[in-house]
């Protein structure tokens, strides 16, 4: 038995090693492309089928749900998070025409923060309040020239399962700016890669397209949120950590 259990260990951990480089090897020919490739649009589709490349080299294809439900202009995405891998997986799994939101800190890092930007990605510092507002207002005029705007409301992951509470940004967006909000449930990145692990392991992964919500059925922005919550929540079928 523990024989098995060094095996599978091992085995693991040779998938792990592998999935890195994999990375590696789809990551530095989509670095130099966004480097020298002129216009955001075009960096983006290089980007996405870079990512795509990167699941079906490890054994991984995401398997797509209610594509048809995705609105074909402006539009907010919101998704849960559970992992390093989410941004990559919406990447990979959402048109190509998206500003991906996500917290200030990732723009620090080595090569992802240099590689977020040159897609168009808008870094947002949530405890600056000036910096949040004047974020807000990047992001309304992106949405008014037709990009689709994808966040993660809970802000960060953490080990155990479950829903975390919802950050505001992403509905008050779709509210003011009147845009279909989308919920998307991301399915298999906690077990593949889970946080405080550094090392991905195999298995399935997924996503789950619902249906739009459109903010003019709603009377605030929190109803809209406390919605697209319950959506998550019941799809999920994780606990409520909110």
């Amino acid at each position: 038995m523990r024989t098995t259990a060094n095996w599978r260990t091992l085995g693991r951990g040779g998938y792990g090693v592998y999935s890195w480089l994999a990375l590696l090897v789809c990551g530095a020919p989509a670095l130099v492309l966004v480097t020298v490739v002129p216009g955001r649009r075009t960096r983006r589709r290089f980007t996405h089928w870079f990512a795509k490349l990167f699941f079906y080299a490890i054994g991984s294809p995401i398997r797509v749900a209610g594509a048809t439900h995705m609105p074909r202009d402006a539009c907010v995405v919101v998704a849960n998070h559970a992992s390093y891998l989410d941004g990559i997986i919406l990447t990979a799994a959402l048109p190509p025409n998206f500003t991906f939101v996500v917290k200030h800190e990732m723009a620090h890092f080595p090569f992802a923060g240099f590689f977020l930007r040159r897609i168009g990605s808008e870094f947002i510092d949530r405890s600056d309040d000036g910096h949040r507002k004047k974020t807000a207002r990047r992001l309304f005029k992106a949405a008014r020239s037709g990009d689709a705007l994808a966040f993660f409301p809970e802000g960060t992951f953490r080990p155990e399962p479950g829903l975390r509470p919802f950050k505001p940004g992403a509905f008050r967006a779709a509210w003011k700016g009147q845009l279909p909000l989308v919920p998307v449930v991301i399915r298999g990145a906690r077990q593949k890669l889970p946080a405080q692990t550094w090392l991905p392991g195999p298995g399935r992964l997924a996503i789950d397209i619902c249906e739009p919500l459109h903010p003019g059925g709603y009377e605030s922005a929190k109803g809209l949120m406390d919605a697209a919550r319950g959506i998550l929540l019941n799809q999920l079928g994780e606990p409520d950590l909110g």
